[in-house]
């Protein structure tokens, strides 16, 4: 496996983003090109195509969803035995002081660094690419969604 780092850690999972999701919009495409409104039935027939079109854009985007949103409460659990484990005390305080998008980019900070990192992300109001880019030890994470 490849280490993980800054330029490589975003993912693409191929089946969702280069099969299901781009024939999903073809079809909702193709759909609209295809929209007959001349006549009563088939303005019907063409919104009912239309819903079922729509629907199969969404189903993907919202299994997507559901596991993105699984997944960031992984890393706040994990973030939280984390910094117990290093530092005896509850995350809660420092979890108040950071938005879900810092918690999340701070998961790549190695054990040596995350205290520092945390300290300096609420003092600095760090984004997450700015907290990622001051990480010198990567810690990837090879298991997320």
């Amino acid at each position: 496996m490849k280490t993980q780092h800054y330029k490589n850690h975003t993912r693409y999972y191929p089946f969702h983003h280069f099969v299901l999701t781009p024939l999903t919009l073809l079809f909702l495409g193709w759909t609209v090109y295809r929209l007959d409104l001349s006549t009563p039935e088939s303005t019907s027939d063409s919104l009912y195509a239309l819903l079922g079109a729509v629907i199969l854009v969404l189903l993907p985007l919202l299994a997507r969803i559901y596991a993105l949103k699984l997944q960031n409460r992984q890393i706040l659990n994990e973030m939280r035995w984390r910094y117990f484990q290093l530092l005896g005390k509850s995350f809660e305080e420092k979890e108040n002081q950071l938005k879900l998008s810092q918690i999340i980019a701070l998961r790549f900070a190695s054990d040596r660094e995350l205290p520092d990192l945390i300290e300096l992300s609420i003092q600095k109001k760090l984004s997450p690419k700015e907290i990622k880019l001051q990480i010198k030890d990567w810690k990837g994470d090879y298991r997320r969604v």
